[in-house]
């Protein structure tokens, strides 16, 4: 698809699962992928991997999607490397106890930093630029857990939920200004943050990889605003 040639992507939590699965599909298709984690090692296998079979290239940023100061570093290394910055993945996550009664307040504290603020964090460093240029695609990877809440689900919902929100209301502030705003909600996906669950039918990640090159290569006047991908 030559609309994501040379095009530059970053994407967070891209070292496993789905944020890999992003960067190797996006980058197959011509585009400049900014990978962000926190593993290290892991981004640069991925990282190594594209520069050696992709028509894109890759760049390697370790960043902890929690701490402000290092998703602003990495915002400026993308813009230092590649110019400019056209889509912006929100992908990293973290899925840990979710019961309230648990009173596990550091694994609460952990999903809100990430999931929440961590999303909030990486819009408040790319936007200005894409402001700028009257053009950019912020994609948030939340989740069916935000239109649906389980038992065992309740805080790990609630900053899905806060995803989704987040989305609803930045489409509406950013209508006519060129930079467009996707939601994706996965169903169960078989990454390392489903492995306690082994009696569902689970999605692939490049399934929703799938779902973000579709949202990502339509016409500059169309904005698909929600996606829900679940295994049938």
């Amino acid at each position: 698809m030559e609309q994501l040639q040379g095009k530059t992507v970053v994407i967070t939590g891209a070292s496993s699962g789905i944020g890999a699965a992003i960067a190797k599909e996006l980058a197959a298709e011509g585009a400049n992928v900014v990978l962000a984690a926190r593993r290290h090692e892991k981004l640069n296998e991925i990282g190594q991997e594209i520069n050696w079979q992709a028509r894109g290239k890759a760049l390697v940023v370790r960043t902890d999607m929690a701490n402000r100061e290092e998703v602003e570093e990495m915002v400026k290394k993308a813009l230092g490397a590649f110019g400019r910055i056209d889509i912006f993945v929100n992908n990293a996550g973290q899925m840990l106890s979710a019961t309230v009664q648990s009173g596990k307040v550091e694994e609460w504290e952990k999903m809100i930093d990430v999931n929440i603020k961590g999303v909030l964090y990486g819009i408040n460093a790319v936007l200005p630029s894409m402001l700028e240029r009257s053009a950019g695609h912020i994609i948030n990877i939340a989740s069916v857990s935000g239109f649906e809440v389980t038992k065992m689900s309740t805080i790990y919902s609630a900053t899905k939920f806060a995803v989704r929100a987040i989305s609803m209301g930045l489409e509406k502030e950013l209508a006519r200004t060129g930079v467009r705003v996707t939601n994706i909600s996965p169903g169960m996906v078989d990454t390392s943050l489903s492995t306690s669950v082994s009696n569902r039918k689970k999605l692939e990640a490049e399934d929703i990889a799938k779902a973000v090159l579709y949202a990502v290569t339509q016409p500059d006047y169309v904005n698909v605003n929600e996606i829900t991908v679940r295994p049938v």
